[in-house]
C-alpha cells in the first residue's frame, strides 16, 4: 500500500465545515518521503487532464422503488425535516478503514450507497422536498483529487453531483454545507442516530430520542414486506450462495489439509466475484465448533468423520443478503448418529417451513420446530416428558438454545427495530422473507447426554418467501434431506 502526502484538505462532511484558506494546505505523514508540494507542481497538476463527466446515465433500477419509500415516509411524518446519513469510514488501524458499507435506512431510501452522504427531506405546504447531500467529485483547484487519502487518485472517482441526481432521481447538494445548513434550521427535526457524529452534533439541541426512534422504527418496519425488486435481489443472493456451498464441497479435502479458514476462504471468493461481499462473517464450523453457534474464528481443524456447518450468504451488489445453513459430512457420509440427530432436524424444519403461511402468526413456524425436537429429546430419553412439560418449561432449549428463525433483508436480522406487536408477536404477510433455521447442538462437555451424542451440532436453514397461496423456498436449490446431501456431494466431488 502506497504511503503518500495526506493532505487538511476536507473530503468528507464535518462539523466544522470547509477549510479556511490560512490552515496548511497539505498536512504530512510523520514518516512521508516527500517534504512538500513545489508551488510548480500544484500548478502543474491543475490542467490537462480531460472532460470525464457522464453524461448519459440512466437510473438505477430501484429508483422507483426508492421514491415510492421515501413518499411513504414523507407522508408518515409531515411538516418534519428528517434527516438520514449514510454514515462514515471508520478506522480500522492507524490510517486504513474498513471497507464502507452504507446505512440500510439510507440506501434503502436511495440505492446510493456511498460515505457521508445525507438525505434530507426538507418540510412543505404538501410534502416534502428531498435532497441528497453528497461530497462533489475531488477538486482539481486544491489538490484534493492526488493529496488527500481519500482523493480520486488514491481511492477512485466519485460520481459528479450532476451524475448522481441522474442516477437516484434525487436533487444532489454538497454535504459540506449541510452542517451550517442544519445548525440553522427551525422547527421539528429527526435524524438517524448511530452513523455520522457531525450531523448528530449539528442537530443536538433540535432533536430528541425518543423521536429519533421513533424515525427508526417506522422505517424498520417498513422493511417488514418486501417489494419486486427486493425479492428479486434476494434471490440474487441466495442463488450466488447456492454455489458458494457448491464451491466448498469441491475443496474439502483442501480444508481438510490446512483449516476452517479455507472454506472461508473459499466461500468469500464467491461473494466477492458475485457481489459485493458476505452478508455476515460466515460461520464455517467444523467438529465440535458446530456447538458454537456463531463460530467466526474459522481456525479449527477439518476432520473426516466430523460434520462441518456451514452458515453463510452472499450479499448483492445492492446489500440484500442470503442466509443459508447445512451441516455436511465431511467424509461425504453421515455416521448412524450424526444421521439420527441431522434427520430430527431436517423433520423439525419440515414442521416449521409448513407453517409459514399468510395469516399465520409469526411465532407458528418456532412453535412448530420446537415441539418436533422436544418430541426426539424426550423419544432419546435426553429429558423428562410429556411433550408439553418440556415446551412449557423451555427444557428442550439447553439443547436447541436459539429462536427458529428472523426476517431477512438488507440486514441479515432485518426489521431488528420494528416494534414487538408487529414482528414477534405479529402475523405473516404475503412478501415476508424469513429464515427457518432449527438446531441441535450437544456440546462436547454436556455430561447428561450419551458420549456418542457429544461435540456434535446440526443446523439447516432456509430462506422462505411468504406467498399469496403459503410460501416458496429460495433456497430450494440445495438439498436438504440426509440421502440427497449426501448424493449431492458425491456428485460434486466427482
Amino acid at each position: 500500500m502506497s504511503d503518500e502526502l495526506n493532505p487538511a484538505v476536507p473530503d468528507s462532511a464535518t462539523a466544522e465545515g470547509p477549510e479556511t484558506e490560512s490552515e496548511e494546505t497539505v498536512k504530512q505523514r510523520k514518516n512521508g518521503l516527500y517534504p512538500g508540494v513545489s508551488d510548480e507542481l500544484a500548478e502543474n497538476m491543475k490542467s490537462g487532464w480531460a472532460d470525464t463527466e457522464l453524461r448519459d446515465l440512466k437510473p438505477v433500477e430501484q429508483a422507483g422503488h426508492t421514491a415510492r419509500r421515501r413518499a411513504a415516509l414523507s407522508a408518515r411524518f409531515p411538516g418534519e425535516r428528517l434527516v438520514i446519513p449514510a454514515g462514515n469510514l471508520k478506522t480500522r488501524s492507524n490510517d486504513t478503514e474498513y471497507p464502507f458499507r452504507a446505512a440500510v435506512e439510507y440506501a434503502y431510501l436511495t440505492g446510493n450507497q456511498t460515505e457521508d452522504g445525507v438525505l434530507v427531506l426538507e418540510p412543505t405546504a404538501d410534502g416534502h422536498t428531498e435532497t441528497i447531500y453528497l461530497l462533489p467529485r475531488s477538486d482539481r483547484e486544491n489538490g484534493e483529487f492526488w493529496l488527500s487519502g481519500q482523493g480520486e487518485l488514491w481511492v477512485g472517482r466519485r460520481h459528479s453531483l450532476a451524475e448522481s441526481e441522474a442516477l437516484y432521481g434525487i436533487p444532489a447538494a454538497d454535504v459540506r454545507t449541510l452542517a451550517d445548513t442544519l445548525r440553522e434550521a427551525t422547527g421539528p427535526v429527526r435524524v438517524v442516530r448511530g452513523y455520522d457524529a457531525g450531523i448528530e452534533a449539528a442537530l443536538t439541541d433540535k432533536v430528541t430520542a425518543e423521536r429519533d426512534e421513533e424515525l427508526r422504527v417506522f422505517l424498520s418496519e417498513a422493511r417488514l414486506v418486501k417489494d419486486e425488486f427486493e425479492i428479486g435481489e434476494l434471490q440474487k443472493a441466495v442463488d450466488s450462495t447456492v454455489r458458494g456451498f457448491e464451491d466448498v464441497v469441491k475443496v474439502l479435502d483442501k480444508a481438510e489439509a490446512t483449516s476452517e479458514r479455507y472454506i472461508e476462504g473459499t466461500f468469500f471468493l464467491r461473494a466477492r466475484v458475485e457481489g459485493n461481499d458476505v452478508g455476515y462473517g460466515s460461520i464455517c464450523a467444523a467438529g465440535p465448533h458446530a456447538c458454537t453457534l456463531h463460530w467466526v474464528r474459522n481456525d479449527g481443524p477439518v476432520r473426516s468423520g466430523d460434520l462441518l456447518l456451514l452458515d453463510a450468504g452472499v450479499e448483492t451488489h445492492t446489500l440484500y443478503t442470503a442466509d443459508v445453513t447445512r451441516t455436511l459430512p465431511v467424509n461425504g457420509t453421515y455416521s448412524e448418529i450424526q444421521k439420527k440427530i441431522y434427520d430430527a432436524v431436517y423433520e423439525a424444519q419440515e414442521a416449521g417451513i409448513a407453517a409459514v403461511r399468510p395469516g399465520a402468526k409469526y411465532r407458528d413456524f418456532h412453535d412448530a420446530s420446537q415441539r418436533v425436537l422436544a418430541a426426539k429429546l424426550v423419544e432419546w430419553g435426553l429429558v423428562e416428558g410429556p411433550v408439553e412439560r418440556v415446551l412449557e418449561l423451555g427444557l428442550q432449549r439447553r439443547w436447541t438454545l436459539h429462536g427458529t428463525g428472523h426476517m431477512l433483508g438488507m440486514d441479515v436480522h432485518d426489521c431488528a427495530a420494528a416494534r414487538t406487536e408487529t414482528y414477534v408477536d405479529g402475523v405473516l404477510e404475503p412478501g415476508m422473507v424469513l429464515t427457518v433455521e432449527p438446531g441441535l447442538y450437544f456440546q462436547a462437555d454436556d455430561l447428561t447426554v450419551p458420549e456418542e451424542y457429544r461435540g456434535i451440532g446440526v443446523r439447516i436453514e432456509d430462506d422462505i418467501l411468504v406467498t399469496e397461496e403459503g410460501n416458496r423456498n429460495l433456497s430450494a436449490g440445495l438439498p436438504r434431506r440426509s440421502d440427497e446431501v449426501e448424493e449431492w456431494m458425491a456428485s460434486l466431488k466427482g
